[in-house]
């Protein structure tokens, strides 16, 4: 299916952002961020559309340009003047589940000993080369990989290196991902290598809407007269492509607009140079695009709104965004002396022939905040639900302390999930730990092993030379221990046995802090209450951790505590994720203080101790933090800890730091 590039509309940052990587690569790709339905794939796949088609050499796996071929093709070398041949540029998709050696290619390890062949499968990249590398969902993609597209977007280059087996070529592309933040967000690192950064949302518009399903239903009524109506604005679009394409080595970046780049990036106080290399060549594009060769302030006004705001996280809870306010004045700043203001101010006295300014007027009121018309952070207190009037179930909420590095808590055992940061698990990367006989291809050759296998059998084989002789049965494949990722599901009492309001923000705190912590080691998440007379799944198991940081800022207190009513909930969720992910294991962090109340005449307690014996029957691996505090302790935390087969923390403990004191107390006792 396809659809004429730009024909849903209210997507104008998204489209603009497109077309100046496909003026200028270098730019370093887009990643668009959206909610699901608002045309994200649709409208990637229609830029391949509008792109310049490309000449190639023909039978060249790698796409070389016959005018200039790459000197390292695997496939080459190439001749000069060898005839060429032009096809579309192509739009490679790259699927979340790709392997690693799916996206760069792959040696024949096996032929490469055996034979001395070096046989090289290309990859994704290769077939990306001179067109655009696709990658949706890429929030879920695995971070090596997203590591290595961004290196090879950055150098134009895609190294394969295996066991002293190299092959390097040639991979420029136009990469671009796409997201919907509501199922996690990207690594500050990664996020910050996407050139530019769009937010792409639904239109609220009813005639905005109702254009964009009668396209839709004119595509499927006719695919061919529908394609065939928009095919002259697609080769307008792609005409002017090429013009922009031509034009960009001729534009100029003069030292002042340049001065007013870097001005921008340091107002926004953004970290490293990277922003201000993506700014600088985005304005460059925006300039060729808009037919000028020369950089203007509106060009660079443009290429900040589209590579700034992404870079002013300070922390993975921020959202992103950009203040007009603070654009204008770095801009006005960094004007050169002569220049002439955009909207001279009146002359300051009548000696010069103007009228003097109006004294202000005391009785209109105060002028609009710093806030006003720009981004304001919807979690502050000065605005979003509070300035309009928070329901009182939200007001009820505690705000939590500040976060803090906390320790890593991990699933015992060594499990075979996704890559991630915590947990031991059999992986394609990581630390090697041993070997085995392959039952395929061989990906992880382990040549010590191999060697030793071959070894007793060189004479039987009749090796004469310094060679070795290594036949198919001596090959051994490297187990490799890494980390994964796991679902950490929080339970969390927020009942009035939680004591003060100071004691539940230190508990709201702590268990920011550990989601933090299930960020940045790629988790999946979930959030179960209880309080009053039942628990709450707030949080279905989700790879936002932004999301469960908010229901946890607006959850009430008080009430009983039932906690037999938190485990039960906690593991019928448990129940579910195991049968949609069940190579991911699970980690139940229980946030109580061991208290459990009920309906008169019922034993709450009893109860609860049951709930905790069943989840631990189950093998879930769980941790118990222990909220309670004062002089007197009950030790109730303790005691459903024991009935969990779970570790318990005091809620101090879950620092990182506290971990370190305590191994530094008992080295220097010992």
């Amino acid at each position: 299916m396809t659809y004429p590039f730009g024909a849903v509309v209210g997507m104008d940052d998204m489209r603009l952002a497109l077309l100046l990587n496909a003026v200028s690569p270098a730019i370093g790709g887009v990643l668009v961020r959206g909610e699901k339905g608002t045309a994200k794939s649709t409208t990637v796949r229609a830029l391949a559309a509008v792109l310049p088609s490309v000449a190639v050499v023909p039978g060249c796996r790698f796409a070389c340009d016959p005018a200039a071929p790459d000197p390292a093709c695997p496939d080459g070398p190439h001749e000069p003047a060898a005839p060429a041949q032009t096809r579309p540029a192509r739009l490679v998709e790259l699927p979340v589940g790709a392997s690693e050696d799916r996206v760069v290619g792959s040696l024949d390890l096996e032929r490469a000993l055996t034979e001395g062949v070096k046989a090289f499968e290309p990859g994704l990249l290769a077939a990306a080369h001179r067109g655009v590398l696709y990658v949706d969902e890429v929030n879920l993609l695995h971070d090596h990989l997203v590591d290595l597209l961004l290196d090879a977007a950055a150098l134009g280059t895609a190294y394969v290196e295996r066991e002293g087996v190299s092959v390097r070529h040639a991979a420029r592309f136009l990469l671009v991902g796409t997201m919907n933040p509501e199922e996690g967000e990207l690594r500050p690192q990664l996020l910050d290598r996407f050139g530019l950064t769009v937010e792409v949302a639904a239109p609220r518009d009813p005639a905005v809407r109702a254009e964009v399903v009668r396209r839709r239903f004119a595509h499927d009524a006719d695919p061919a007269g529908f394609g065939a109506a928009w095919a002259p604005e697609e080769a307008s679009l792609a005409a002017r492509i090429a013009d922009a394409r031509a034009r960009l080595p001729r534009v100029v970046l003069s030292d002042d607009a340049l001065r007013q780049v870097t001005a921008v990036c340091a107002a926004f106080d953004v970290d490293g140079l990277r922003a201000d290399l993506v700014t600088a060549r985005t304005a460059i594009a925006h300039a060729a695009w808009c037919g000028r060769e020369e950089v203007t302030e509106d060009d660079v006004r443009v290429a900040a709104r589209l590579a700034l705001p992404h870079r002013r996280r300070r922390n993975p809870f921020d959202a992103p965004g950009l203040d007009d306010d603070t654009l204008d004045q770095a801009l006005e700043d960094s004007r050169p002396e002569d220049a002439p203001d955009e909207d001279p101010p009146p002359p300051d006295g009548p000696g010069d022939g103007g009228t003097p300014p109006p004294p202000p007027n005391d009785d209109a009121g105060p002028g609009p905040g710093p806030d006003e018309g720009g981004y304001r952070d919807k979690g502050s207190p000065e605005g979003g639900e509070e300035a309009a009037g928070a329901p009182a179930r939200e007001k009820a909420a505690v705000a939590p302390s500040d976060p803090f590095r906390a320790r890593r808590l991990e699933v015992p055992g060594i499990g075979t999930g996704v890559a991630g940061r915590r947990s031991k698990a059999r992986a394609e990367r990581g630390r090697v730990v041993g070997s085995v006989r392959p039952s395929g291809p061989v990906t992880r050759l382990h040549l010590v092993d191999t060697v030793l296998a071959a070894a007793p059998h060189q004479v039987a084989r009749g090796r004469s030379g310094p060679g070795l002789r290594i036949a198919r049965e001596d090959l051994r494949q490297a187990t490799l221990e890494g980390r994964e990722g796991n679902l950490v599901l929080f339970v969390v009492d927020a009942s009035g046995s939680m004591g003060s309001r100071a004691r539940m923000g230190a508990v709201k705190g702590a268990v920011l802090s550990l989601l933090l912590d299930a960020y940045q080691r790629r988790d999946k998440v979930g959030l179960v209450t209880f309080r009053g007379g039942d628990a709450e799944l707030a949080l279905p198991p989700t790879w936002s951790v932004e999301a469960a940081a908010a229901r946890l800022r607006e959850l009430p207190t008080g009430g009983r505590t039932p906690l037999a009513a938190g485990l039960h909930r906690a593991a019928e969720t448990l129940r579910v994720e195991r049968v949609r992910d069940p190579q991911r294991r699970p980690l139940l962090v229980v946030v109580t203080d061991g208290r459990a109340t009920g309906a008169r005449g019922s034993d709450a307690v009893g109860a609860a101790h049951t709930a905790a014996r069943r989840l631990a029957d189950a093998g879930t691996a769980a941790v118990v933090v222990d909220c309670e505090s004062g002089p007197v302790r009950l030790g109730l935390a303790g005691v459903l800890g024991a009935h969990l087969a779970a570790r318990t923390l005091r809620l101090e403990e879950l620092a990182a730091d506290a971990l370190a004191a305590t191994v530094r107390s008992v080295r220097e006792a010992a």
